[in-house]
């Protein structure tokens, strides 16, 4: 194994190596990574290349369980681990997109894919040490942290590509949001899901309370049967504004609670979000945000945001203001990233048409997919937004397994997406 794997090589160092390969298979590896091979590692890889007609083929590790590949595994950041094999006569079969810097295995990867299986070997075929030892809550902000832009805009125009040739890319072109035709008491609410989080709440809420804006509006905090303090502190609240609800069944998650903020008959016009230990980033954030879903009409608007510790001391990597998004490849690209930013807002009615998935993680980004799929999604380049990492956090330190199961569901979400914009693009496989 003698390739950089990832971030590299450049399309040139890549034809080179798949033009000069010795034998039917290439084995890739990462030379940042040490790796004390299994008994029978590469035999295991080269049999499964030769029974299943894959195109590319990877497997677990010693106390390193990865996922199965999907259709919407398309995430450049998806773990194949340190070594993966790949057929020669294939990879030269496919071809390469010229003039990559950084993306030619994604790019072998995708193309790869169209026409071969790609193959999970469930069995830990070596042991080796982590490239990036980050714990889960660093390294998901690595792909918006703007040092890191000149690569995102190429691995962005490498899934374009991968879309347009499977016939899942989407235009510029978008439904009209349809208007308003139910009655709503106030014009906005700002809705905070939350359980257990007695050192924070209050904040959340004096935070949205304190707003300022020319409309009506109210802070729904849907309280998932939190066993700390959480419904004392929310009870002391007097403001009439505030609206405490608490779900009838006690099964419901992150998204589960949304959806019942959402259809209740205190919501607003419109649906905006707030965490339960974040923060505005002025008193007049509700407005402006408000005034943007307005001016489209957009059926959303995401907004940005800047990492604060807990003492609101900003920390790196400082704005995420996702400027790699764009009215005529935002809503693809998105397919390729794990979010599309925060605080996000949503028409109302266009929201309970599309519903919320009963989960805690990745609902809003099961949402904001479903939304772009037909409408244009409006966007806030300033900073409205204050999100703070502490301990606390549920993404802070993710386990493998938790890690490995909220990968697999978001890729899952892009394969439904994916299938759905390819039938609405006349593709039937």
């Amino acid at each position: 194994m003698n390739l950089v794997f990832p971030p590299g090589p450049s399309s040139a160092d890549l034809l080179s190596l798949i033009a000069s390969a010795e034998g039917d298979i290439l084995f890739i590896g990462d030379p940042r990574v040490t790796i004390e091979p299994g008994p029978r590692m590469y035999e295991r890889l080269a049999g499964t290349l030769a029974e299943t007609g894959a195109g590319w083929v990877y497997s677990d590790a010693v106390g390193s369980p990865r996922i199965d590949y999907q259709a919407g595994s398309i995430r450049d950041t998806f773990d194949f681990g340190p070594v993966v094999a790949v057929p020669v006569r294939a990879a030269r079969e496919v071809g390469l997109q010229e003039g990559l810097k950084w993306g030619a295995l994604y790019d072998l990867r995708l193309r790869l894919s169209e026409r071969f299986p790609v193959v999970r070997i469930p069995e830990p075929l070596y042991a080796a040490t982590r490239a990036d030892s980050r714990a889960s809550g660093q390294v998901l902000f690595d792909y918006v942290d703007p040092r890191n832009r000149d690569y995102q805009t190429e691995m962005e125009t490498i899934a374009t590509r991968h879309l347009e040739r499977i016939g899942a890319l989407l235009p510029p072109v978008f439904e009209p949001v349809p208007p308003g035709q139910g009655s709503f008491s106030v014009s906005a609410s700002v809705i905070i899901p939350v359980r257990n989080r007695e050192k924070t709440i209050l904040d959340a809420v004096e935070s949205a309370l304190s707003q300022k804006a020319p409309f009506p509006f109210n802070v729904i905090v849907v309280d998932n049967h939190s066993t700390d303090r959480t419904p004392e502190l929310l009870r002391s609240v007097s403001d009439a504004r505030l609206v405490h609800l608490v779900p009838g069944r006690k099964d419901l998650g992150i998204g589960g609670c949304w959806d019942l903020a959402v259809s209740s008959l205190h919501c607003g016009r419109y649906a905006v979000q707030m965490d339960s230990d974040d923060l505005y980033a002025g008193e007049h954030v509700l407005a402006r945000i408000v005034a943007e879903l307005q001016a489209g009409p957009y059926a959303m608007v995401v907004g940005s945001y800047t990492m604060v510790d807990f003492s609101l001391k900003e920390i790196p990597p400082g704005l995420i203001d996702h400027r790699e998004w764009s009215r005529e490849n935002g809503r693809n690209n998105a397919l390729r990233v794990n979010g599309f930013g925060a605080p996000r807002a949503f028409d109302t009615e266009v929201l309970r048409r599309v519903g919320f998935p009963n989960v805690s993680y990745g609902e809003d980004y099961a949402v904001a997919l479903r939304v772009s799929r037909d409408f244009e999604i409006g966007r806030i380049y300033e900073s409205v937004y204050l999100c703070r990492r502490w301990e606390g956090n549920s993404d802070s330190a993710l386990p493998i397994e938790t890690q490995n199961r909220y990968d697999w569901y978001k890729d899952w979400l892009r394969t439904v997406e994916i299938t759905a914009r390819k039938a609405r693009n006349g593709v039937s496989r």
